[in-house]
């Protein structure tokens, strides 16, 4: 009995044993088979460390594939301290190469802790200096690549597109508005070491970084060039404290061109003060707008139909009282008889006091809505002021009457160029934008694309086509003639705006400004141009933004490739202008024939025979009076 107990004992004990066997060995192939990838991963968690391989930022182009922010390679210093041997020795020959106190780098090399990066000492070193680290080959000191921000023209289009900080994070501009899709994911030189950090003896892992996305612009680089030259040039003549220009696409809304002075280098960003690092004056700046404003109130005046410009007049004296204040026309003794068209021409105040007064307060403000005035236009860039505009409550005759030529009221650029876009495109009011495509890094293949939005109808086509002649008779007949190009249908509009300090008109200092339009007979481009309180020069637009604006023009008509118009307005031109004359055709002519036809030209002959055979320049081509027409004779054929 004793013995069976005993028996069934062991029995129990070894189906026991079995079991747990069996047990174990189904864990164990459960472990390898199912959980190994698991726990592998764990393990390799605990051994693993990371050197970190920073991403390259996006690149930002121009719409032809200019780039205006490109990356540079560089090295950084990363240090695991617990594979140092000699602590003492590595931290004075690096703080030696670096040119740092020993103290310093101690702080770094005698850490507690996995991986160190050297900061800021070690960031974004010299390729010379990473030689000499390199060279040491000293356990534990590790020389990792990182990506630093370059802008290969210096101050072009700095307030545009922003700057970076030393860990490429976007702090302004377009850097700081996009900076989720210019900044890639980091990648890592993966090595594994032990609790104490001593390497192990397993094959490093490389993890590759991805680039951020690269961002073409609207920006046409040509235009943007040719307003950094005229800026520049502004500067050096005028001294102004501020000094602006846009260069917009009124059919789509696209912004070709956006400078500003002062400006900045944003390769060495710490050189500057935030006041000038911050502050994009196109976007930001508000002030009165003068003359330039009154394109709106004469849009308003058209669409209403209040007016018929050629034909109803308005009788300038000099001056208009309005509220017991006295209200002057820039012309001593006034204009006299006018059309409505002579009084834009002539930018006559007291004739937009007439338009104002016509209109009434809540049809010239419902319309200052409709162009958009008081409110941000939305454009993709941080930092766009808003302006401000009367509320009707607000508005009197005499805030009606000052409105109406722009005065008392306070605009952006931006918003007059989106204004003045939909005026004269037909009455479209397009957001404007900065940004046209996302593209993938690797094939420059567009991800995404930004298209013009249309915001609202604001005139008809109808009064927009007047617009567009009127503006013209202004550059051929009124205050915007040094804008004027022969063979070039062009628009525009001279302002001069009195500057405001704490309440009360400043003597002698005001705003100058151009808007322009080309061509004027078929919208491409509308460009604007301000100079802040111009030194040493007469206070009249006329000298100083529209002979700049002229020169501008010149350069979007070739970076376009606008052709040249028919329908020209003829200029009203002054004994100091360039007359031009279309050159006749006298090829196959006699020379005494020819001779009748080029009196407005000195001619050259070439050869001999008694008729023309080939001419230059050839006909149809607009030179100046006395030009040089090259005649090549020889025996009619």
């Amino acid at each position: 009995m004793f013995v069976k107990k005993i028996d069934s004992r062991i029995k129990v004990t070894f189906l026991i044993i079995i079991l747990l066997f069996v047990f174990i060995v189904l864990r164990v192939f459960y472990i390898q088979v199912f959980d190994y990838q698991k726990l592998s991963s764990l393990a390799s968690d605990l051994w693993s460390r990371d050197l970190p391989i920073e991403a390259n930022r996006g690149l930002i182009l121009d719409r032809n594939g200019v780039v205006l922010a490109d990356n540079l390679t560089t090295t950084s210093l990363v240090l695991i301290p617990n594979q140092i041997k000699d602590k003492d020795d590595t931290s004075q020959k690096l703080a030696d190469i670096l040119g740092v106190a020993k103290e310093e780098m101690d702080k770094h090399v005698k850490k507690e802790t996995s991986i160190e990066r050297v900061h800021p000492e070690g960031r974004r070193l010299s390729y010379e200096i990473a030689d000499q680290i390199s060279e040491l080959e000293l356990p534990g000191v590790y020389l990792v690549k990182e990506s630093k921000r370059y802008y290969p023209y210096g101050t072009t289009l700095s307030h545009v597109l922003g700057y970076v900080g030393i860990d490429n994070q976007g702090l302004s501009g377009l850097e700081l508005e996009y900076d989720e899709y210019l900044t890639g994911e980091a990648g890592a030189i993966k090595y594994f070491s032990d609790a104490k950090g001593n390497k192990l003896n397993l094959s490093d892992v490389y993890l590759e970084p991805t680039d951020g996305m690269n961002i073409q612009l609207t920006i046409d680089y040509n235009i943007q060039m040719s307003l950094e030259r005229e800026l520049d040039n502004a500067v050096k003549a005028f001294n102004p404290d501020m000094a602006l220009a846009i260069v917009m696409d009124p059919n789509t809304g696209e912004i070709l061109g956006m400078a500003s002075r002062p400006n900045y280098d944003p390769n060495n960003y710490l050189d500057y003060d935030m006041e000038t690092l911050s502050r994009n004056l196109p976007i930001w700046a508000s002030y009165e707008p003068g003359s330039t404003f009154k394109i709106a109130t004469f849009a308003a005046a058209l669409e209403e139909n209040i007016i018929d410009m050629e034909n109803d007049h308005f009788y300038d004296s000099g001056s208009v009282t309005v509220s017991g204040a006295r209200i002057g026309c820039w012309k001593a003794g006034g204009h006299g008889d006018q059309t409505y068209l002579q009084v834009l021409q002539n930018s006559c105040n007291p004739g937009f006091v007439k338009l104002g007064q016509m209109l009434g307060k809540e049809r010239l403000f419902s319309y200052l809505d409709l162009f958009g005035f008081g409110e941000k236009t939305g454009i993709d860039l941080n930092g766009e002021g808003e302006g401000i505009i009367f509320s009707l409550d607000q508005v009197g005759d005499l805030e009606l009457s000052t409105t109406a030529f722009g005065q008392g009221v306070s605009v952006t650029p931006i918003q007059q160029v989106t204004a003045v876009s939909s005026i004269v495109n037909g009455g479209n009011l397009y957001q404007p934008y900065i940004v046209k495509s996302f593209m993938e890094p690797e094939t420059n293949s567009v991800i995404e694309t930004n298209e013009p939005k249309l915001v609202r109808k604001t005139i008809s086509e109808e009064t927009s086509s007047k617009m567009r002649y009127a503006l013209e008779s202004v550059v051929a007949l009124g205050g915007g003639k040094a804008a004027y190009i022969d063979g070039y249908r062009v628009g525009g509009k001279t302002g001069t705006a009195q500057k405001v300090e704490n309440g009360r008109y400043l003597v002698n200092n005001y705003i100058m400004s151009f808007m322009a339009v080309v061509p004027a007979n078929d919208p491409q481009a509308v460009l604007y141009i301000a100079i802040d309180n111009p030194k040493n020069t007469a206070l009249l637009s006329s000298y100083t933004t529209t002979p700049i604006a002229r020169r501008i023009l010149l350069d979007i008509i070739e970076a376009l490739d606008i052709p040249k118009q028919e329908g020209q307005l003829i200029k009203d031109y002054t004994w100091e202008d360039k007359i031009y004359y279309e050159v006749p055709n006298v090829v196959g002519k006699t020379v005494k024939d020819a001779k009748k036809e080029l009196t407005n030209f000195h001619i050259e002959y070439v050869g001999t025979g008694e008729y023309v055979v080939y001419q230059s320049p050839a006909s149809a081509e607009r030179v100046p009076q006395d030009s040089t027409i090259v005649l090549l004779l020889g025996d009619k054929q």
